[in-house]
């Protein structure tokens, strides 16, 4: 039984409650759903973390934003071929720091979906998101991207613009950057589309998110010629939180309520913000080379399990920063 089964046997249970009057079994079922969810909703395999990842009722970037900086101020454009609705930026202040945010934004609803092109960025989107990188840089603001998308748009015409070349110049230039670079995956993230706006110094996950270099269905159909292996290949892929955290790719887990996000947002929206303070707090103080030399020796250190805390990088004058310094 995968997590969507599951979730809709929970839907039958809580119809119970509303077809009935008396007031115990009322409190049974209610007591029935709470034991299902602590014991069967938190059993879940990488492929129930993918479809949870991809469900429909997850939340949105925009919903993090709104509740992280209600006053962000969205801007637009790329000043070079049009506005691509699928990469939301802007500034706002977080807990009253200002930041630079960015975020790929999926649709609530189907032709949401197509307006946003399923959160799979054009490259226009990568160069508004670098505009506006670019432009925190230059007035030392930190920067927050929120990462959810399948991938970068493989179409004719991204191919076109230049879509390989917009996602590299992001690699480098968010490489170089001396402000502090805090990067939360909130769904998908996949391959080159999200590593585009996720060269940072702290890397959260959701619990239920994913981070992967392709999806388990085109990884399954490379290596075995049949999409339908897609689980198999979920679980082989350590694509997710708990598997890059082990593997040391990412630095945070932000908890989920048994089931998903979707079953208590605010709760999410809340332990998201608290990661995203932590994480700032502990860069803040470090001075723009430090940054820089931390955000890529963090990078290059990918794959190796034995490594510098570099969370305790000081001044000068320690043996770490030395140690970054001098590679």
């Amino acid at each position: 039984m995968n997590i969507l089964e599951k979730e809709n046997k929970l839907k039958t249970l809580e119809k119970q409650i509303e077809a009935l009057g008396e007031e115990k079994a009322i409190e049974k079922i209610k007591e029935e759903i709470k034991n299902y969810k602590k014991n069967e909703m938190t059993k879940l395999t990488a492929w129930d973390k993918v479809l949870l990842a991809r469900h429909q009722q997850r939340p949105k970037a925009c919903e993090f934003i709104e509740y992280l900086s209600p006053d962000f101020m969205e801007l637009h454009g790329d000043r070079q071929f049009r506005d691509d609705p699928s990469i939301i930026g802007g500034i706002g202040t977080i807990s009253g720091t200002p930041f630079t945010i960015i975020a790929q934004q999926k649709g609530a609803t189907t032709e949401e979906n197509i307006q946003r092109n399923f959160a799979m960025p054009h490259p226009e989107g990568y160069r508004k998101a670098l505009r506006l990188m670019q432009q925190a840089e230059k007035f030392n603001r930190p920067i927050l991207t929120l990462i959810d998308t399948p991938g970068a748009y493989p179409g004719i015409g991204a191919e076109e613009r230049g879509q390989g070349q917009a996602i590299a110049n992001n690699l480098m230039a968010m490489s170089q950057f001396t402000v502090p670079v805090i990067t939360v995956v909130i769904g998908e993230g996949g391959s080159g589309g999200a590593l585009a706006i996720g060269v940072a110094n702290k890397i959260m996950m959701l619990e239920n998110a994913i981070f992967s270099i392709l999806s388990p269905e085109g990884y399954a159909s490379i290596l075995w010629k049949d999409a339908s292996k897609a689980p198999l290949a979920a679980e082989e892929m350590k694509i997710t939180a708990k598997d890059l955290k082990d593997f040391q790719i990412i630095d945070g887990i932000i908890p989920e309520p048994p089931g998903g996000a979707h079953f208590n947002k605010e709760a999410v929206f809340k332990e998201t913000k608290t990661s995203i303070i932590n994480a700032y707090n502990k860069l803040k103080d470090l001075t723009g080379p430090e940054l820089y030399y931390q955000r890529n020796y963090k990078i290059r250190q990918f794959g190796f399990l034995q490594r510098f805390n570099y969370d305790n990088l000081g001044g000068n004058d320690s043996d770490i920063y030395k140690n970054i310094r001098n590679r």
